[in-house]
């Protein structure tokens, strides 16, 4: 029983969505806001379930030997069920949310908005979603760029939208501070590096596709020895030199620091191969691990 939870949160994508929740909570206690209505973060966590498993519930399932792609032929039934409820749930959230917020969405200007814009316009162009009725761009076939696009659609839900939202639902003074704007890149290239990483499990895939990623382009050594891994200690670099120009207790540096440790852990495992499990809970469990280092980061750093 514990077991078909377990691939019900991981293969459902509800972990993903736990996830997404998370690193939203800890952007508003790391950029200095409180918390978002509850209703922001049902659409968030439902939204993430939605997105995520349509990519998976019109693949074709035969003769496959993937664990995920196996529990999605053997709980369609189930799966488009839940898909339809959260959707049903979603879309009623995000109008109450609207209705909610109705008088003060105008407070924010119209240039925050646009940039708001940009991360579902973005994730439809991942799907090829269609939008206007002419408009269409696969960008989950982009090769070396897909990484870095799920990675901005990931950071501006789970960064910029929080804050702007939140400064909607209390009417606060917004100005994009620099922060935030650090704050937004972090998480942009953290979960790129994640996406970087997922790519090696793909890797017989992508290049039967022909889909130039990074390690099908340069193999899987010089990927993580080149790329991933460069990355990292850029990323662990930056939040250095940003802790000390600000000013953070140490406390609060050493405990932002241990997901880019981390991260460079589970970068230097990969050169063994992984079974899929593997990539879903302990490369997208960074994601949580650096989630709740920021939220301790803050709460116990005050």
């Amino acid at each position: 029983m514990l077991k078909k939870i377990s691939w019900l949160l991981i293969f459902g994508n509800y972990f993903y969505a736990l996830c997404a929740v998370a690193l939203a909570i800890e952007s508003n206690l790391q950029i200095g806001f409180t918390l978002n209505s509850g209703l922001f973060y049902l659409m968030l966590f439902t939204g993430t379930v939605v997105y995520y498993t349509r990519a998976y519930i019109s693949e074709q399932y035969v003769h496959s030997t993937n664990p995920r792609t196996l529990w999605y032929s053997n709980h369609r039934r189930l799966v488009f069920a839940t898909q339809l409820i959260l959707t049903i749930v979603c879309a009623i959230a995000a109008l109450l949310y609207l209705w909610e917020i109705r008088s003060d969405v105008f407070h924010i200007s119209p240039w925050h908005w646009v940039i708001a814009a940009l991360v579902p316009l973005v994730a439809a162009f991942y799907y090829d979603i269609p939008l206007l009725g002419f408009m269409h761009l696969n960008l989950r076939k982009t090769g070396w760029m897909k990484p870095f696009v799920i990675g901005f659609v990931w950071a501006g839900a789970v960064t910029l939208y929080p804050v702007i939202f939140r400064v909607t639902e209390t009417r606060s003074a917004y100005i994009i501070s620099l922060l935030e704007a650090w704050f937004f890149l972090k998480n942009w290239m953290f979960i790129t590096v994640l996406c970087i990483m997922f790519d090696i499990k793909d890797y017989a895939s992508d290049s039967n596709l022909q889909l130039k990623t990074f390690v099908v382009q340069y193999g899987l050594r010089k990927t993580l020895f080149f790329i991933i891994i460069p990355l990292t200690i850029t990323g662990l670099i930056s939040l250095q030199i940003f802790a000390h120009i600000n000013h953070f207790p140490a406390l609060k540096i050493a405990i932002n620091t241990i997901p880019f440790i981390a991260l460079l852990v589970v970068a230097y495992s990969l050169h063994r191969r992984k079974n899929i499990v593997y990539y879903l809970t302990v490369i997208d469990g960074l994601m949580l691990l650096k989630a709740v280092c920021g939220i301790l980061g803050v709460e116990l750093v005050k």
